[in-house]
């Protein structure tokens, strides 16, 4: 049994690291960045950055509540939408981390140098390794030190403020909204990730006690006081002096200077050091928790799952971390990097929204002792905010995002990958939302009393047999619906003969073809029709008779003669408005048992319809037949039951079901559809995008294949979807 981590953090000490990891960066460096993009409305980028981040807040709150587990961020996006997406959020999130603590270090530094000739780099790395040290002796120890810091921070940021609000100008915010909403927008994505640390309480859960009440608490108090202070600190920034600032390493302690005493100031200078370094120790101990939690669940190596007898923290996790830190101060220009992790943290916030969706709307085991509020309307403007934030941060970014994503995903398929068996409740959700919509699809098909008539197609070569096969399907699928069979006979001319003239002749195949067919309408039930037409091109010919008189069914013989060499794009492409169905079986006498397979997700819903039809008619079994892989989890295999038996409500004939396991599907469905006397699948698309191998079943002979016509099948977008969930 892996050891568990002590639950030491109490709400002062998860306040503190939810404070002291955004109260750093976000005031004493980035202001006077963002104050160039924005100018005086760099106040209101702050307002807007922070509702932004709400959702998220409020959605991992909820999750932090159902899941008290070390990993935050990677633990839900995991656990949400699967272990690909969570390789790469616990990847990313966790260098993030990283970059900010160290961008937090070296740009704490500059403080120092007001009063201290010394190098910025040798010092942040100094703190960096004391950090190391720290958090390496236990978190208890790390929550203390951070009550210390954030306590002392924000007694001297309040003097800053009333200090300094009598010196503030109202003239300089003149032009408030002059940079337009593109400044505005670009100044807010740049500032995002100065609330990045109102997460990552959820990182330590699995160390806060009575975490069903702390966490939240935690989480939406420490964001709102923390937007309060960054408005408060902000305004007097703009209002006393916006111009002497733009682009100062030490915003606020400039302002200080111009209208603080001496102590004010060496108070703010230290609060800004104690911020800069309690930004960095949060991060230290937030994103050594993301291998840590990856190695439990078996996406990194084992050793980062190992907690110290002495000391119950994860040192090699920690070790690891501080390393990165520690090289990418040295080595790193930083200001670039922490860029880069800011538009992935606004990916990974929109991820997290996301994830929400996916546990409520799935069937797993999911129970929040706190609910977000405003579901799902809160998460869709999280989700919509961060999208649009995204396409302010410039390509370098977007760029540099898109390469640690390539780069989880490579970690994920050459280590990861082989490790694990699950699936993310988005997957399922996915997946029990198509079979919903599918089941009711079948229902609207199945019970629908509009009159449908159905057209049976011959060539001249069509044997008395094959005709008898067709009939025997198309006459039941019209019944049930009071409509009428039309079976034509198409008979192709060469295009040097003038149609009139091959109309007027009556060839013996035309008289044998009438004289079967009227023998076969008398015992048929239903009206019957029938005729020949004439064409240069059958195929068109078919498909306009098709769709001239509305016909829903086109049945023609899938083994037999076809109207031209194989199977043309005009009668078996997409762009139809009718389901073709091919009868590929010797005879339909003696029927008992018909499977239904499926084709790579739920049934065809006029599959169903036709063969509960046929069944009906023949007094059959329906065995309902799905392929999965040995290693499909629990909640496919239950998503698999539960549609099964949805479907065997709406049959009106008995019905079995079968799960097939096997990576080979296709020879696996074969081999289990041994004993059914005909099975009926569908033809979803081209060898590409066809999600299932049930086309390939039907190779094995005796089967009766559905083409369906374009009306009501999904896109290219919802068939590749369908792949990759089922």
């Amino acid at each position: 049994m892996p050891k568990e981590l002590e639950r030491d953090l109490g709400l002062a000490s998860v306040l503190a690291i939810s404070i002291g990891a955004m109260v750093g960066s976000g005031i004493f460096i980035l202001p006077a960045l963002a104050l160039k993009m924005a100018g005086p409305a760099v106040v209101l980028a702050y307002v807007l950055a922070a509702l932004v981040v709400l959702p998220a807040a409020l959605s991992k709150a909820e999750m932090a509540t159902a899941m008290p587990e070390a990993g935050g961020t990677y633990l839900y996006i995991e656990r949400g939408m699967g272990p690909l997406l969570g390789t790469i959020a616990g990847i990313g999130t966790w260098f993030a981390l990283s970059f900010k603590g160290a961008l937090a270090l070296v740009g704490g530094v500059p403080y120092l140098l007001l009063y201290f000739e010394l190098p910025i780099k040798p010092v942040a790395l100094a703190l960096a390794a004391v950090l190391i040290l720290v958090n390496l002796f236990g978190a208890k120890q790390t929550g203390r030190l951070q009550v210390i810091i954030v306590g002392v921070m924000l007694a001297a940021m309040a003097w800053f403020v009333g200090g300094s609000l009598g010196s503030v100008q109202t003239a300089s915010f003149d032009g408030f909204l002059g940079s337009g909403a593109g400044g505005i927008l670009e100044a807010t994505g740049f500032v995002f990730v100065s609330y990045a640390g109102v997460t990552k309480i959820a990182s330590v859960a699995e160390e806060i006690e009575d975490p069903d009440r702390i966490i939240p608490r935690g989480m939406i108090w420490s964001l709102g006081f923390t937007t309060l202070l960054y408005v408060l600190v902000v305004a007097v920034i703009v209002g006393v002096d916006p111009s002497g600032i733009v682009g100062s390493k030490t915003p606020v302690a400039d302002v200080a200077q111009a209208t603080m005493s001496t102590p004010g100031v060496i108070a703010v200078v230290i609060a800004a050091i104690f911020a800069l370094i309690s930004t960095a120790n949060a991060g230290l101990l937030s994103s050594s928790r993301y291998p840590f939690a990856m190695s439990r669940d078996d996406l990194a190596p084992p050793t980062f799952a190992n907690v110290s007898d002495r000391f119950g923290t994860p040192v090699t996790a920690i070790a690891l971390t501080g390393l990165v830190m520690l090289g990418l101060i040295a080595f790193v220009p930083i200001m670039d990097i922490a860029k880069l992790a800011s538009a992935f943290q606004i990916l990974v916030f929109v991820l997290i929204n996301v994830a929400l969706v996916a546990f409520r709307e799935s069937d797993i085991d999911y129970d929040p002792s706190y609910e977000s509020p405003l579901y799902p309307w809160l998460q869709g403007f999280g989700v919509l905010g961060g999208l649009v934030l995204l396409t302010q941060m410039g390509l370098i970014p977007f760029v540099g995002a898109i390469a640690i994503i390539v780069g989880s995903v490579g970690w994920y398929f050459a280590y990861a990958h082989r490790n694990v068996a699950r699936e993310g409740a988005l997957t399922d959700a996915i997946r029990r939302g198509i079979d919903r919509r599918a089941v009711e699809e079948t229902r609207s098909v199945c019970h629908d009393a509009d009159k449908s008539d159905v057209l049976v197609a011959l060539t001249e070569g069509t044997t008395a047999a094959a005709e008898e096969r067709l009939l025997d399907v198309a006459v039941p699928v019209a019944r049930a619906r009071d409509g009428t069979v039309t079976v034509v006979q198409f008979d192709q001319v060469p295009d040097q003969t003038p149609l009139s003239y091959a109309e007027s002749t009556l060839s013996e195949a035309d008289q044998v073809f009438e004289e079967r067919t009227a023998t076969l309408a008398e015992n048929a039930g239903v009206p019957v029709e029938y005729g020949e037409i004439v064409s240069h091109d059958v195929d068109r010919a078919v498909a306009n008779v098709a769709d001239l008189h509305g016909y829903d069914l086109l049945v023609v013989d899938e083994s037999g003669p076809t109207f031209t060499e194989g199977l043309s794009d005009v009668l078996f492409g997409p762009n139809r408005s009718f389901d073709v169905l091919g009868v590929d079986a010797e005879s339909l006498d003696g029927i008992e048992r018909i499977a239904l397979v499926d084709d790579g997700g739920p049934f065809d819903p006029e599959k169903v319809r036709i063969a509960n039809l046929l069944a009906t008619a023949r007094e059959a079994t329906i065995e309902l037949v799905h392929g999965i892989a040995p290693d499909a989890t629990q909640e496919r295999r239950a998503s698999v039951d539960q549609y099964h038996a949805e479907m065997a409500d709406l049959c009106s004939v008995p019905t079995e079901s079968a799960i097939v396991e096997s990576d080979d599907d296709a020879a696996a469905l074969v081999r289990a559809t041994d004993d059914a006397d005909i099975v009926v699948v569908a033809d979803t698309g081209g060898a590409i995008l066809r999600t299932g191998p049930g086309i390939d079943v039907a190779k094995r002979g005796n089967a009766l294949v559905l083409h369906p016509g374009g009306d009501g099948q999904p896109g290219l977008i919802g068939r590749l979807i369908q792949r990759i969930v089922y």
